[in-house]
C-alpha cells in the first residue's frame, strides 16, 4: 500500500490537502512561521499553529519539518549572516543546533502540541549521525521537563530525518538505525549531488532528477529504509512527477507528498501501473548511463501509458 501525503506551509492548507484526498501531511514547512512575521514566534505562537494542524488532520499523520531557514530562505530579523555559499553554510539543522534557545521554543511547542494528534518530527538537511543524537538529546531533556510540569505529550513521537545530502544517502543505513522514518527532499538530493546550483540558469541542464546519480542515490536511501523496517517517503517536487513515479513504486517508496494541487494528478498517476510494468522499467533505466537516455526513456513510457488510460 502507498500513501500519498500533502506538503503545507501552514494549518491553513490543511483543509486544501484533505478535500483533494491527501491522507496525511507529509511535510508541514514550519519556515513560514518564522518567514511571516517581523520577529520570531513564542513558543505559544508556535504550538497554536502546530496544535490547530494536528487536530485539523484528525488522526491523520501530521509530519513537522523543524526550522528551515538559511540558503535561500532568508529571514532578516534573526541576523543570519552573508555568506558566499549559503547552501553549505550555516542553515536548516546547523543553525538551530547552534541557536539552541529557539530551536528549543520550537521542539516544546510541537511535542505540547502532539497530545492532541498525531505529530512527528523531522529534521532538516542532516548530514551526520551526530546531529541526530544531539537532537534527540534535545528531546529527551525538554520531554523530562514537560513530565515534571505535569504537561501532556506524545511520550513515543516519531522522530524522522529528510535525506537531502550526499552525506546522509552514503550514511543512510547508519541513520536508519537511529530514526523512525526517512523523508527524501529531492529538491536539494539533487543540488548537492550534482553540485549544481539549481538558480543558475549557466549550470540549469545539470539539475534532473533522471541523472543516473540522482536515481542511484534514492534507490539507496530506500534500500537501506526497507533493510531497517523504517518507512520512506518522499516530499521534493520529483514526487509528482509523472516519469518518476513508476521507478519511486519500483524502488519501493511507502510515501508521496506532494501539494494539494497535484494530490489528484498523482494518484492518478500511481494507480495507472502495476508491480510488474514499474519493475521492468527501473531495470531498463537503471542500465542507462547518462541523463537524456533515461529522460527519453521516460518520456516514451509516460506518452505511452497515458495513451492507454485515455
Amino acid at each position: 500500500k502507498l500513501h500519498l501525503y500533502g506538503n503545507i506551509g501552514g494549518p491553513e492548507d490543511i483543509a486544501k490537502v484533505l478535500g483533494s484526498g491527501g491522507e496525511g501531511i507529509g511535510l508541514f514547512r514550519t519556515e513560514y512561521l518564522f518567514m511571516n512575521g517581523y520577529v520570531i514566534p513564542t513558543e505559544e505562537e508556535q504550538f497554536i499553529a502546530y496544535k490547530k494542524a494536528a487536530v485539523m488532520a484528525r488522526g491523520r499523520d501530521v509530519i513537522i519539518r523543524t526550522l528551515d531557514i538559511g540558503g535561500d530562505k532568508n529571514v532578516p530579523y534573526m541576523g543570519l549572516p552573508r555568506e558566499s555559499n549559503p547552501f553549505l553554510g550555516y542553515r536548516a539543522i546547523r543553525y538551530c543546533l547552534d541557536r539552541t534557545d529557539i530551536f528549543r521554543a520550537q521542539l516544546r511547542a510541537i511535542l505540547r502540541a502532539s497530545a492532541f494528534g498525531k505529530i512527528k518530527i523531522m529534521l532538516p538537511l542532516i548530514t551526520s549521525v551526530s546531529e541526530v543524537i544531539a537532537v534527540k538529546r534535545h528531546l529527551h531533556n525538554i520531554s523530562l521537563e514537560l513530565e515534571k510540569s505535569g504537561v501532556e505529550f506524545d511520550r513515543e513521537i516519531k522522530v524522522g530525518v529528510m535525506i537531502e545530502t550526499p552525506a546522509a544517502s552514503l550514511i543512510a543505513d547508519l541513520l536508519a538505525e537511529e530514526v523512525d522514518f526517512f523523508s527524501i527532499g529531492t529538491n536539494d538530493l539533487i543540488q548537492y549531488t550534482m553540485a549544481v546550483d539549481r538558480c543558475n540558469e549557466n549550470v540549469s541542464y545539470l539539475y534532473s532528477p533522471y541523472n543516473p546519480a540522482v536515481l542511484r542515490s534514492i534507490r539507496h536511501i530506500i534500500q537501506c529504509a526497507k533493510t531497517s523496517g523504517i518507512p520512506v517517503g518522499m516530499c521534493g517536487e520529483a514526487a509528482a512527477d509523472p516519469k518518476m513515479i513508476p521507478l519511486l513504486i519500483a524502488f519501493g517508496l511507502d510515501e508521496f507528498s506532494v501539494s494539494a494541487a497535484n494530490i489528484l494528478e498523482t494518484r492518478k498517476n500511481i494507480a495507472s501501473w502495476n508491480m510488474e510494468e514499474v519493475t521492468k522499467i527501473a531495470e531498463t533505466v537503471m542500465k542507462f548511463h547518462t541523463e537524456k537516455e533515461v529522460s527519453q526513456y521516460l518520456s516514451e513510457v509516460d506518452s505511452q501509458k497515458r495513451q492507454e488510460v485515455i
